[in-house]
């Protein structure tokens, strides 16, 4: 007689395994779920039974992950968010958008350009609410509970995750007026190497820039006694006339309608930077969806 398979784990059973390897303390995954403590336990021991390996290392003051139940758990935690997302879009289908997002962008960025959005957006839908998160490192997630990362410029493919390409921004060169009257405005971007520039450490190659025009492209070494890796800052040296400086358009657009910089080599810019929405899942709630096609529609080109 073939021996009997093992039967699988069923969806619940792995909800509950996600919430005490999160906690990894059978209290803290009660108060969490809702569940007593000893039905938990008995759950998770039923499941080592069925799979056959120990997930938990237990010792009498902590309890720790195993390397099986550690490989399980990166399985199982996405299963258990992409079947919590599908419930919700069935739940969302017969309703209007409703529910929390929270979104995590860059700080300047988020202030010029996504806050008039996000204004916009839940004026269109009284039901939802959002967290700003402004922060220019990149999201966790899992931990952060984000629903939404907007980032600028090329990212590196080291997670497993959903990237949508929702527009590009644009960035121009600027200098006050007094720096232009003490060393004269550039006319060709070589001459960048030979005045004062305001550095964003945040660059790959902070010290060389990047010019295009059309189809031509040249790169230029440039340098400066200011160094920062905050847009605003850029634009306050600048205003200051301690040099030239690489701002977004609508960043700089107060100071130049004020007169406190100006643009120069007008025919000339940085390339396009690619602003992206970054997720987590493809199964994603409507919420979601519809917040990030609603960015989409405004940040085509900015």
């Amino acid at each position: 007689m073939a021996a009997r398979k093992s039967a699988s784990p069923d969806l619940q059973d792995m909800a509950l395994f996600v919430e005490v390897a999160r906690a990894l303390s059978f209290t803290r995954a009660s108060k969490a779920s809702g569940i007593p403590i000893a039905t938990l336990s008995r759950r998770i021991a039923s499941l080592e039974k069925r799979v056959g390996v120990r997930l938990f290392a237990r010792t009498t003051r902590r309890l720790a992950l195993s390397e099986p139940g550690r490989r399980y758990f990166e399985r199982c935690e996405r299963i258990v968010a992409d079947a919590a997302a599908a419930q919700e879009v069935l739940k969302e289908a017969a309703e209007q958008l409703t529910g929390h997002l929270r979104v995590s962008m860059p700080v300047e960025f988020g202030l010029t350009m996504v806050a008039p959005i996000i204004d916009e957006f839940i004026r269109q839908n009284p039901a939802i609410t959002i967290e700003a998160d402004l922060s220019s490192r990149p999201a966790d997630f899992v931990d952060e509970k984000i629903d939404i990362s907007i980032r600028l410029g090329e990212l590196a493919n080291r997670l497993p995750v959903v990237v949508r390409r929702l527009g590009n921004a644009a960035r121009l060169f600027y200098a006050s007026p007094v720096y232009l009257a003490r060393h004269g405005a550039p006319e060709h971007p070589g001459d960048l190497s030979r005045h004062d520039c305001i550095l964003q450490s945040y660059m790959v190659r902070p010290g060389i820039w990047r010019l295009v025009s059309g189809k031509k492209s040249i790169e230029v070494n440039v340098h400066g006694r200011l160094s920062t890796n905050n847009i605003s800052m850029t634009l306050k040296f600048a205003e200051q006339g301690h040099g030239i400086a690489v701002l977004s358009p609508p960043i700089a657009r107060p100071s130049c309608d004020s007169g406190a910089v100006r643009q120069i080599l007008t025919d000339w810019s940085f390339p396009l930077a690619p602003v992206h929405a970054v997720m987590n899942s493809r199964l994603v709630p409507v919420r979601v969806r519809a917040f990030v096609d609603f960015l989409a529609s405004r940040l085509t080109v900015i």
